[in-house]
């Protein structure tokens, strides 16, 4: 014992980092998936330069980790190597001399102990965001070809990580204009685009799904000041559930000093910011902004080293913080059922509800409904793959492009929804989050594959008038297209539905009419009973579901007059 405490007395940094590391890698074998978790380890089934929702980094994480070990410590593996290495590089980029206080300051944060763990893009680019900042103070210390070269490969990272990268760039330049005059700063610009080109060139074959739907179809209709209670709220739970307050304060406290804090400032603020005003268009959720908790820890640091007042605070709620973050460890590691029926959390009771469904399904393939979490985790927990049928009621996702939906048309699957009560032959599963309904279907049909874009931006109609409307179809859609309009009937054809926000307002029955090239125009049998105002558009096919029609655009703002 002695030799313990005199090995971490001589060395407090080698034990806290393998301290931390050992618990996190723990958390990560003993806890069940979230759904956005298992929903990028469907990712990593499907290498790619790009997917619907994310660029590729935690893809390319979960299948490395995965290939190693084979359960949730596999997904989640390099996300707790990372969360690791991150707290290692802020603490280089100290800019004044307190371990204990850093030390306590990431300890007291839930978000870095709880959070770190979890296989979702914040946790890669939160590391490369402390890793730019690592490369920045270089390359203002050096401004030399290599540095500038370094710094470029640093921002491709980020931006491979999560799209927000964009933001802690774009701030450090607002920090230091004069960056726009150095040719070493360019150089990592020309790098860091032309290595993130393959994702753009993915994109740009996909028709730009990723920014269609952060800039456009995941926006909130109408805002709500809850939005922005919320986000504020959020952002200081998670800087830390007792501390966050202190730590925020004592980051905007602190008085720059050269490029570098300035550069740490301005991103922390910058992207504080940004996301606030973005309530204004729709709900944020908290941990968007997690990267920005490297300035905000190196900077509260820096202050808090030098107020020795507010520093005891911050040692005073290291206890209440940790019996926080001990409890929810425990809680995300055991399965107490009294406690979870009462949560109805995610990280619990997957495995036998992926088996419930599993025992029932005659060893049919399982097809979800308007979900991208159910199929990726009845995937991950019963071994058998699964796929949703995106809806017009609910929204597209990287189901409309992996090609399982195209493989499995007219096999005989088990359709799982609780929206499928009416229909002939649907019987309930029992599950330990309550029952689910399925149906067998002999001849599965469906077409959330079929990618079509409105020419008209933004798209017009009248009251009154018949809806009119150009699409594009994409080459890899065409031919599925063109041999699927041949099976429609006046009755069952494709259909254009209208929202106001979730709502429904008009569905309205297409005919189809070949135009140039790719294009098609489609005309509405009924006329427009709407009145004058902006709704929601998308296009739908029907499929092999009584009335379930599945969508095959993007949600688009469309003007009545």
């Amino acid at each position: 014992m002695n030799v313990l405490t005199s090995s971490i007395q001589r060395r407090p940094a080698l034990w806290f980092y393998l301290g931390w590391l050992f618990i996190n890698l723990v958390q990560s074998f003993g806890t069940e998936l979230l759904h956005d978790e298992a929903y990028y380890w469907v990712y990593s089934q499907y290498p790619a330069w790009g997917y619907f929702d994310h660029p590729p980094m935690i893809a390319i994480l979960i299948k490395l980790g995965y290939l190693v070990f084979p359960n949730e410590l596999g997904v989640r593996f390099f996300m707790a190597l990372m969360n690791t290495a991150t707290l290692w590089l802020v603490h280089q980029l100290l800019v004044k001399k307190d371990d204990a206080l850093f030390y306590v300051i990431t300890a007291s944060m839930g978000v870095l102990q709880i959070g770190g763990i979890l296989a979702v893009p914040d946790i890669p680019l939160t590391f490369f965001t402390a890793l730019f900042f690592w490369q920045y103070k270089r390359f203002i210390e050096k401004d030399n070809w290599l540095q500038g070269l370094l710094l470029g490969i640093v921002m491709a990272g980020m931006l491979y990580s999560k799209y927000h990268g964009i933001l802690i760039i774009l701030f450090t330049v607002l920090s230091n204009l004069r960056l726009a005059l150095n040719p070493r700063a360019w150089l990592a610009v020309i790098t860091g685009v032309a290595l993130f080109y393959p994702h753009l060139h993915w994109q740009y074959v996909h028709d730009f799904p990723s920014v269609s739907y952060h800039l456009k179809e995941r926006n909130a209709p109408v805002y709500r000041f809850a939005f922005t209670l919320e986000y504020v709220a959020g952002q200081i739970l998670l800087a830390g559930p007792l501390i966050g307050f202190f730590l925020l304060k004592a980051a905007n406290q602190y008085k720059t000093i050269n490029l570098y804090s300035r550069a740490l400032q301005w991103s922390m603020w910058g992207f504080y910011g940004f996301f606030l005003i973005s309530t204004f268009k729709g709900r944020v959720e908290a941990n968007w902004t997690v990267p920005a908790l490297v300035p905000v820890i190196i900077l509260s640091h820096a202050w808090l080293a030098d107020n020795l007042k507010q520093r005891s605070w911050i040692f005073k709620l290291l206890a209440p913080s940790l019996v926080l973050v001990v409890i929810v460890r425990l809680y995300m590691l055991s399965d107490i059922s009294a406690l979870t029926r009462i949560f109805k959390d995610e990280l619990h009771g997957n495995a036998a509800w992926a088996s419930a469904i599993k025992a029932k399904s005659n060893n049919l393939p399982v097809v979800f409904l308007n979900s991208y979490q159910r199929p990726s985790k009845y995937w991950f927990y019963s071994g058998d793959t699964s796929f949703a049928i995106n809806t017009t009621n609910y929204r597209r996702n990287n189901y409309n492009f992996w090609p399982i939906e195209r493989d499995w048309q007219g096999r005989t699957v088990l359709l799982a929804d609780n929206g499928l009560t009416s229909m002939t032959g649907s019987f309930q599963i029992e599950t330990v989050r309550g029952p689910i309904t399925a149906v067998v279907d002999s001849n599965l049909q469906s077409f959330s594959h079929i990618q079509l874009t409105v020419v008209q931006t933004p798209a017009e109609g009248k009251k009154g008038d018949l809806l009119k409307l150009t699409v594009k179809v994409s080459k890899e859609s065409m031919p599925a297209f063109e041999k699927m309009l041949t099976g429609f009937s006046e009755e069952n054809g494709m259909i254009a539905d209208l929202f106001v926000g979730k709502l429904m307002v008009q569905r309205f029955s297409l005919r189809a009419e070949k135009a140039e090239l790719n294009n098609y125009h489609l005309t509405s049998r009924d006329s427009i009973s709407l009145e004058p105002g902006q709704y929601i558009l998308k296009l739908g096919i029907p499929t092999s579901i009584p009335n379930q029609y599945s969508q095959n655009s993007a949600a688009m703002k469309i003007e009545i007059r």
